[in-house]
């Protein structure tokens, strides 16, 4: 079974893939960063099985993309992955021919059991706005982390991948400042890698780009 992964953060997709070799070990994961990669691989896999889709890439309109896909691909279950779930984006997905939708803050069990559910035919749908979900406690609610301006800066960038020196440049400080912010942000969300921490966020369904200060 392949599923392709299609999201603009490569640490989501490092946790994704993680998360898929554990729960199911004989499925390939395929990833793409863009709608263009996306279109790529694609091509190259002709066979791919479903796919886990960001309406928030870069470039183009998700539920534009997403139109586009059914038109191209009417036969491929596609299952959006968003940390946008008001009920008007999932309406206006499902509307556009996404299969399911998923909140990024679905544990592995839940985005695999979506997939497949999609596969057989089915409609998954879980987010925030769920009353259901929220009774089961499955989507926690966002929490308050309390970084300070500089900690938020970093991990936003950290969050997209980037590695500490391109930190150290975009942000005009020391490698020795970042690791210190790093390591603090690491020790506050109670995680030991960069990817445990994207995971962990969206865990707590906090959107990094509006990280409260303290």
């Amino acid at each position: 079974m392949k599923l392709l992964v299609v999201d603009d953060h490569p640490l989501i997709l490092e946790a994704l893939a993680q998360y898929v070799a554990e729960a199911e070990p004989a499925w390939t994961l395929l990833t793409a960063l863009s709608r263009d990669d996306a279109l790529r691989v694609l091509a190259l896999h002709a066979d791919c099985d479903a796919m886990l889709l960001d309406l928030a890439l870069p470039g183009t309109r998700g539920l534009a993309f997403l139109a586009e896909l059914r038109r191209e691909r009417p036969r491929l279950p596609i299952v959006v992955l968003s940390a946008t779930h008001d009920r008007a984006t999932i309406d206006g997905a499902l509307a556009a021919g996404a299969r399911g939708y998923l909140a990024k803050r679905a544990d592995a069990a839940e985005v695999i059991a979506a997939v497949k559910a999609a596969l057989r035919g089915g409609r998954p749908v879980a987010s925030a706005s769920d009353p259901r979900a929220r009774a089961s406690g499955a989507w926690p609610v966002g929490m308050e982390i309390g970084f300070t301006q500089r900690q938020s800066d970093v991990l936003r960038l950290l969050v997209q991948g980037k590695p500490n020196k391109l930190i150290c440049r975009d942000l005009a400080l020391s490698e020795g400042t970042v690791k210190v912010h790093v390591s603090a942000i690491l020790r506050a969300l109670n995680v030991h890698t960069r990817t445990q921490a994207v995971v962990e966020l969206a865990r707590r369904g906090v959107d990094v780009e509006s990280v409260r200060v303290g």
